[in-house]
């Protein structure tokens, strides 16, 4: 059987026009090959990747082959194939619309060892290949169109982490560790996002800089502020803005220079932490 990449698996066939699927790669996970895809009559031949197939169903309902069953995934349900998992796909009863990301063994690796606190770990296997896990599925699909939009990479990053390591806590053969406080290093973690919060940081540049693995460090943070690292950045941002508000700038000025994506960005978290818009904000300091 032939590895191929999920891009040459989409080329047997032609869509149809009311079909789609969009390629596109994940910059902060080494080019991540990730699909959205809206399929009624297209099917995959079989095939296999040197990689994990890992995502979710949104509508409908995919029938496929792997590990010598006849598969159905409904909206709701996770799929896991293996590397070098043979496996076919074809729509069911009108057709599916899903999602998927196709992760290297090292980065579930990478993943899988935060959890368990092991440096060097086998790898992670899922003992089956569909399940029912709307919580997982909401998670996954969150931040593949966080990663799909590529407008805050950091959530996006933050948020395919912690979707894999939700996968495999319940889903893998793992026993998971409880995180331990790390507050030395979440405090390096907070100096580095107060001091460059205008930036377009990464968890990879924060593990460095504090000494922990990328998905640890969400969990320790967490523990240690009630927050993410993406959340206390937003807050981060939101006080500054705050404080160019107050001082009469404009909002779309003020957006831009504290590291927001754009005006419709900074209005979203400011008003879900103040509960007024930016513009009303400076208004009242300006009367």
């Amino acid at each position: 059987m032939e590895l191929i990449s999920q891009g040459e698996a989409l080329l047997d066939t032609p869509l149809l026009a009311e079909e789609h699927a969009r390629i596109f790669t994940a910059s902060r996970f080494a080019g991540l090959e990730c699909l959205s895809a809206k399929f009624q009559t297209h099917s995959y031949a079989p095939h296999a990747h040197e990689t994990y197939a890992i995502g979710t169903i949104e509508a409908g309902c995919e029938i496929w082959h792997a590990r010598g069953q006849r598969l159905y995934a409904h909206a709701g349900d996770m799929v896991f194939n293996h590397p070098l998992d043979v496996h076919d796909g074809l729509p069911h009863a009108g057709g599916y619309r899903y999602r998927m990301t196709y992760p290297t063994i090292e980065l579930m690796q990478e993943v899988a060892a935060s959890l368990t606190g092991y440096e060097v770990i086998g790898t992670p296997f899922f003992a089956e290949p569909c399940v029912h896990d709307p919580e997982a599925a909401a998670l996954f699909c969150a931040a593949h169109r966080l990663l799909e939009e590529s407008g805050d990479a950091l959530a996006g990053e933050e948020g395919l982490l912690r979707a894999y390591a939700f996968c495999l806590a319940r889903h893998a053969d793992l026993s998971v560790r409880p995180v331990g406080r790390e507050r030395g290093p979440i405090a390096e973690a907070r100096a580095l996002l107060e001091q460059r919060y205008d930036e377009d940081l990464s968890l990879a540049e924060m593990a460095r800089r504090c000494g922990l693995p990328r998905h640890h460090l969400i969990r320790a943070f967490r523990r240690e502020t009630g927050l993410t690292p993406h959340a206390y950045l937003v807050d981060i941002r939101v006080r500054r803005a705050r404080d160019r508000l107050r001082r009469g700038e404009m909002p779309g000025d003020v957006a831009a220079a504290t590291g927001f994506c754009d005006q419709a960005h900074l209005t979203r978290a400011f008003k879900a932490r103040l509960g007024v818009t930016p513009g009303a904000f400076r208004t009242a300091h300006l009367a």
